[in-house]
């Protein structure tokens, strides 16, 4: 058995894409899908999202209609982005981070193309999720709590971005991105060459310059 903690937030293209290549995933992997605030992490990080630099923000929609093409994989980029994604991270914790529920929400977002702070997607959302009533569930004060506690803890384990896998053993391996995707289905099959002396020297490289900020 090989345990994955898979941090994410639905407000990442990447993210998407990923969640609908998991069938890739080995048989005996047990993965626990954890809602994080990526607003929060580029803050603990000082760092920006792609969507903050103009040019990268149109390189990154149109790599990822792009790449999920490319995997067949519906995709229709939300009329605004970026987007308050709260609403969609707090019900997937009220869910108990059900995947069923979680590609509920990701499917409103980049396959219906909704915007998922407006009424018609809290409609499709309350229509579909196991939920009495999705405002109440997403103000409760337990699952605000959790989010800040996962996107704490994501911070812990080093993740600085998502998607994330983290593997839960010793190596504490953190596979960032889509385009590590392959990278973390050669690791789950052997760890050799991710233990050879290269990758751990890699670990504490030294710099050699710094940029001012």
């Amino acid at each position: 058995m090989q345990k994955l903690t898979w941090y994410f937030d639905f407000i990442s293209p990447f993210a998407y894409i990923q969640f609908k290549q998991f069938s890739r995933l080995p048989d005996d992997t047990q993965l626990e899908l954890k809602p994080i605030l990526l607003a929060g992490l580029l803050k603990h990080w000082n760092n920006v999202g792609p969507a903050e630099v103009p040019p990268k923000r149109t390189f990154t929609y149109q790599h990822c209609h792009w790449r999920a093409h490319q995997l067949n994989i519906s995709f229709k980029m939300p009329p605004n982005h970026p987007f308050n994604s709260l609403l969609g991270l707090r019900l997937a914790i009220a869910c108990e981070n059900d995947p069923s529920a979680i590609e509920t929400i990701f499917n409103v977002i980049w396959q219906e193309g909704m915007d998922l702070n407006s009424r018609e997607a809290e409609s499709y959302l309350a229509a579909n999720l196991p939920l009495k009533n999705i405002q109440s569930a997403a103000a409760n004060t337990n699952v605000k709590e959790r989010l800040r506690t996962n996107t704490e803890q994501a911070a812990a384990e080093q993740v600085f971005g998502v998607p994330s896998f983290v593997t839960q053993d010793t190596n504490k391996m953190m596979f960032w991105g889509l385009d590590a995707f392959d990278m973390l289905l050669d690791y789950l099959q052997s760890k050799q060459f991710f233990e050879s002396p290269e990758m751990q020297r890699l670990k504490n490289l030294p710099e050699g310059i710094q940029r001012k900020r």
